[in-house]
C-alpha cells in the first residue's frame, strides 16, 4: 500500500461507501461452494458439547456478526479516519486490531512485504504479533480433548494452563507425555476458521468496490486488490489447516537435517496432531538473537552461525526445499544446537531455477552481462513493453554496482537480490513467486547473520557453494563436442568464401549489388555523400576478399603454389590489395 493507495482509498466518500456496502455486502448471497461453505460450518457442527457449552456466548455472537458484519467493517473504518485521506501507521495497526483476527493475520503476513509497504507500516504491524489475547485454557484443553477423543490426564503428565506463546489463530501449550516426552502442542482457536471464511468473501467484495472507485480513468494504475485478497486468502487457509505444517516439518526433517549434532528440527508426534491441532517435540532453548547467553554459555557464535548458514544453503541448492520465515523467533538454541521451529511457511525451489540463481551470482562475480540477462529472460516471464538494449543496460549498472571497486567479501545479499527484483520490474519482467519468496527468505536469514556474527558472509558462501556446483556440472566430454560442432560450423562457412566471394564480384559487376545506409536525423548528409557510395563499396570489397584469402591460407584447397599457399588465395591478396588502393585514391579526390 503505497502513499498513492491510500490517498485513492480515502477519497472514497462515505455515503458512496455507505451505500456500495448496503448493496454489495448486506444483501449479498454467499457465493463460495458448497464444499467450502460446508468446511466452514465444520468448527461449528462437529465440536463436542463440552466445547459447545464453554463457547455459547461466543457462538451467539457469531450468528449475529454474520448479519452485522459489513456495517461493523463500515463504522470500523469510519472510526479510524478511513475517509480522511488515507491511515497512518498507527491508525491502520488499530484498524487491523478492531476488525478482527483475519485482518490481524494479514497484517502480520505483510509486515515482513516492504516491497507492498513502507518501513514505517511494516514496522507497526509487526507489535500484531504482540498484541494477541491469549485463549482460555479451558477452551484450549476443550479443543485437545475434542480432536483427540481422550481426556488431558490420559494423554499428559503435565500440562500448562499458561501458553507459552499466542496468536491470531493458535497458542501454544507446554506438556509432558506419559513416556516422559515434552512437548509443546499448537492448539487452533475454535471457530476462527469460519469467522475467517467469512470475512475473506466480505473483503473480496470490499475489493471489487475499491476496485472500482480507485479507478483513475484508464484504469493503468490500478491495482487488483482481489487477486491479492485471495492470495493472502490462500496462504491463511493452509494455516488454518495444521496438517499442511505437520507434512512440512517431517519433509524438511528428511530432506534438510543431515546431522542432529549440528542443527536440528522438533519432531511431529503423529497420534497427537490433527487439522486443528499440532503436537511436537518441545525444544527447551531460546531465540538464537540471544548471542550474549550463547557465547556466556561457551559456545563459539562464529561456529553458531556458519552452521546455520551452511544448513540453509544445503536447503536452497541440495534440498530445493527451505525455511521460508527464518527470522530470529524461528530459530531456537538449545544445548548447543540451533533449531528450525515452526514450518508453516515452506518454499520449494526447482533444478531449472537453481541453475538461473546460479547465473545470477556468477554472472556478478565474473562480470558475464548476458548470463544475468539470460537468467532474468529464463526465470521470469517478459512482456512486450520488454526492450533487450535496455536490459543489457540495465543489468551491466547493476553488476557495476556490485562488483566495481569491491571483493565478493562486501557484496550484500539483500541488496543484491532485491535490486536484481527491481531491475525485472523497471524492464517488465515478471519474477516466479518461489524467487519473490527465496529472495525474502534470504534477506531475513542475512539479517540473523549479521546480528549474530558480522564477519561472517552469506553472499562469498553462497557463490562458493555455487562455483562448486558449476564445477560438479561440468561435462567435459560435451563441451568438446559441442567445440567440435563450433568449428566444424566454422570450416563449413570457410570452404564457402570463394564461391560467396566470385558471386559478389558478379553481382558488382552487373550492378546488382546495394547497401542500404540509414542515418536517422542526416538527410543533408546522405545527400551529399551519394556521390561515394560506389568507392565505399569497392573499399568494404577489398577488406572482405583481403580477410576472406587469410582464411583461405589455413585450409588445404588446390592448386597451391611452390609455399604450400592456395592459388586463389593468392590472387585473392594481389587483387584485394589493388581494389584497396584504387578505392583509396578515388576516396581522396572527392575530398
Amino acid at each position: 500500500m503505497s502513499d498513492s493507495n491510500n490517498n485513492n482509498i480515502g477519497a472514497v466518500q462515505e455515503s458512496q461507501l455507505k451505500e456500495i456496502i448496503k448493496t454489495q455486502l448486506g444483501n449479498g448471497a454467499d457465493s463460495r461452494p458448497a464444499e467450502e461453505k460446508a468446511a466452514a460450518e465444520k468448527p461449528v457442527r462437529e465440536i463436542s458439547d463440552k466445547l459447545r457449552q464453554l463457547l455459547s456466548k461466543e457462538i451467539t455472537m457469531m450468528k449475529v456478526q454474520k448479519k452485522t458484519r459489513g456495517a461493523e467493517i463500515m463504522s470500523i473504518f469510519a472510526r479510524h479516519n478511513f475517509y480522511a485521506g488515507g491511515l497512518t501507521p498507527v491508525e491502520l495497526r488499530t484498524t487491523l486490531e478492531d476488525l478482527g483476527p483475519t485482518y490481524v493475520k494479514i497484517g502480520q503476513i505483510i509486515s515482513s512485504r516492504t516491497d507492498l509497504l513502507p518501513e514505517s507500516y511494516c514496522a507497526e504491524l509487526v507489535t500484531l504479533r504482540q498484541r494477541v489475547q491469549p485463549l482460555d485454557p479451558e477452551v484450549a484443553k476443550a479443543v485437545i480433548e475434542d480432536q483427540t477423543g481422550k481426556k488431558i490426564d490420559e494423554i499428559f503428565s503435565e500440562f500448562k494452563d499458561e501458553p507459552i506463546g499466542s496468536a491470531s489463530i493458535a497458542q501454544a501449550h507446554y506438556g509432558v507425555l506419559k513416556d516422559g516426552t515434552k512437548v509443546v502442542t499448537k492448539v487452533q482457536r475454535p471457530l476462527i476458521a469460519e469467522m475467517m471464511y467469512e470475512d475473506f468473501e466480505l473483503l473480496k467484495k470490499l475489493g471489487g468496490i475499491v476496485n472500482v472507485v480507485s479507478d483513475g480513468g484508464d484504469g493503468s494504475n490500478m491495482v487488483d486488490l482481489v487477486s491479492v485478497i485471495e492470495e493472502f486468502e490462500k496462504v491463511t487457509k493452509e494455516e488454518l489447516d495444521f496438517t499442511v505444517e505437520a507434512d512440512n516439518t517431517r519433509e524438511f526433517r528428511e530432506k534438510c537435517i543431515e546431522d542432529e549434532e549440528q542443527i536440528s528440527c522438533p519432531r511431529i508426534i503423529d497420534e497427537l496432531s490433527t487439522d486443528r491441532i499440532l503436537t511436537m517435540t518441545y525444544v527447551d532453548g531460546y531465540s538464537i538473537s540471544d548471542k550474549e547467553r550463547i557465547e556466556s554459555e561457551g559456545y563459539n557464535v562464529e561456529d553458531v552461525g556458519a552452521r546455520i548458514v551452511n544448513n540453509y544453503v544445503h536447503q536452497v541448492l541440495d534440498a530445493g526445499l527451505f525455511h521460508a520465515d527464518p527470522h530470529q523467533g524461528n530459530i531456537m538454541f538449545a544445548g548447543g544446537i540451533p533449531y528450525w521451529i515452526d514450518f508453516g511457511m515452506i518454499g520449494r525451489i526447482g533444478e531449472a531455477q537453481i541453475d538461473m540463481i546460479s547465473k545470477i551470482v556468477l554472472g556478478v562475480i565474473q562480470g558475464d552481462a548476458e548470463d544475468i540477462v539470460t537468467a532474468a529472460m529464463s526465470m521470469g516471464t517478459a512482456s512486450e513493453k520488454t526492450d533487450s538494449n535496455k536490459l543489457m543496460k540495465d543489468v551491466e549498472a547493476f553488476m557495476n554496482r556490485f562488483m566495481t571497486g569491491t571483493s565478493i567479501a562486501d557484496v550484500n545479499v539483500d541488496e543484491m537480490f532485491t535490486a536484481f527484483s527491481d531491475l525485472a520490474s523497471a524492464n517488465y519482467i515478471t519474477l516466479p513467486s518461489e524467487f519473490t519468496m527465496l529472495v525474502r527468505s534470504l534477506i531475513m536469514i542475512e539479517g540473523v547473520i549479521e546480528e549474530l556474527c558480522p564477519a561472517l558472509n552469506l553472499f562469498e558462501l553462497l557463490s562458493g557453494k555455487f562455483m562448486e556446483r558449476a564445477k560438479k556440472n561440468f561435462d567435459m566430454k560435451q563441451s568438446l563436442i559441442e567445440m567440435g560442432q563450433d568449428v566444424l560450423s566454422m570450416g563449413k562457412k570457410a570452404a564457402r568464401i570463394p564461391t560467396l566471394i566470385a558471386d559478389a564480384l558478379k553481382d558488382i559487376v552487373k550492378g546488382n549489388t546495394k547497401i542500404n545506409l540509414e542515418l536517422m536525423g542526416y538527410d543533408s548528409l546522405m545527400t551529399s555523400i551519394a556521390d561515394l557510395v560506389r568507392n565505399i563499396i569497392l573499399a568494404i570489397f577489398s577488406c572482405v576478399i583481403f580477410f576472406g584469402s587469410c582464411m583461405l591460407c589455413m585450409t588445404d584447397l588446390g592448386p597451391q603454389t611452390e609455399t604450400g599457399m592456395p592459388l586463389m588465395s593468392v590472387v585473392g591478396f594481389l587483387f584485394s590489395i589493388a581494389l584497396g588502393i584504387y578505392s583509396i585514391k578515388q576516396l581522396s579526390r572527392k575530398k
